[in-house]
């Protein structure tokens, strides 16, 4: 195992009633993951990942625990099987996943992930009014031509109204989100210069500036968390550059929430300091899928069942 690798944590969208359930059955470790997080936020959580109903599980303030969740309890079963397994030369997670590449750094205990995602979710669902803001994937666009439709609906808006680049995910892909009618208004400005244009089915405009009030809820709660020393280097969301320093980590996710996640800048970082494998880490496969359009040489591979685990030495070796 002496390729250089990096472990990717999925964000939001991944979550799937039922998911890593073969992962909690086989494991102890990945039991003991979940057991903590029942100590720290109850039971109910557990009950909605395994059992659902999808409508609980897809709040925000349920999704965004669970999958961090999820995504610990995968990694906690991943050492268990491979006590051996490196660590990777950095890490990154995809907005919320930050969170779960944190804690697998060991910036984060597995409680304090747990509560502060569960804050994060309630504080961006309460942000802002339902049907205030909207989201919509643009594509077949460059990103400086989809910011530059961002700029011009919200100079065609009305005063104070906002849509800004959220996500940049993959060439050909961004993510924007502000308020719905710049939202609609910048969709209509995409399709005239040939982009086309998807609604997302979101509960607020993340990673927006309309996500303020959350940012500043957010700041509150970090300020009563210790962050312990990184064992490597996460690249950030909002820099798309490494921090070990545990000193700029709450900065770094508060700023996070209303600025824009830069996964492509990410990968392409990632790519051009020698890694050549990452591990995707928790449900879906959301990430393998972005980074086959950013950087063909990395190769993912997705982890979350037992069955997955099968391929890691090979996939490493």
């Amino acid at each position: 195992m002496s390729v250089k690798t990096a472990w990717f944590f999925p964000g939001q969208g991944s979550q799937a009633v039922g998911m890593a359930k073969e992962t909690l059955l086989a494991s102890a470790a990945a039991r003991d993951v979940w057991d903590r997080v029942d100590r720290a936020l109850g039971p109910e959580l557990r009950t909605i990942v395994m059992e659902g109903p999808e409508e609980n599980l897809t709040l925000t303030a349920n999704a965004q625990p669970a999958i961090v969740t999820t995504s610990l309890a995968v990694l906690a079963a991943l050492r268990e099987r491979f006590p051996e397994l490196p660590l990777p030369v950095m890490a990154a997670g995809h907005s919320l996943g930050e969170y779960s590449a944190l804690a697998a750094s060991g910036a984060l205990s597995v409680e304090d992930a747990a509560r502060l995602v569960r804050a994060r979710g309630l504080a961006m669902q309460e942000a802002v009014p339902a049907g205030v803001g909207a989201m919509a994937a643009v594509m077949a666009l460059d990103a400086t031509i989809v910011t530059e439709v961002c700029a011009e609906a919200e100079q065609a808006s009305p005063a104070g109204e906002v849509v800004r680049p959220a996500n940049f995910n993959s060439p050909g892909q961004v993510v924007i989100a502000g308020h719905a009618e710049a939202v609609k208004r910048a969709i209509d400005i995409a399709a005239g210069r040939g982009g086309k244009s998807k609604l997302l089915n979101v509960s607020a405009p993340f990673h927006s500036p309309l996500m303020e009030p959350a940012a500043r809820a957010l700041e509150a709660r970090l300020a009563e968390v210790t962050i312990s020393p990184l064992a490597f280097p996460i690249v950030t969301n909002v820099e798309a550059r490494p921090n070990q320093d545990p000193e700029r980590v709450k900065e770094l996710l508060v700023k996070q929430v209303d600025g824009t996640v830069r996964w492509e800048e990410t990968v392409r970082f990632m790519h051009e300091q020698g890694i050549t494998r990452a591990l995707e880490i928790g449900p879906g496969k959301a990430l393998a899928g972005l980074s086959k359009r950013i950087a063909k040489d990395l190769k993912v591979l997705s982890v979350c069942d037992p069955a997955s685990f099968d391929e890691i030495p090979a996939f490493l070796a």
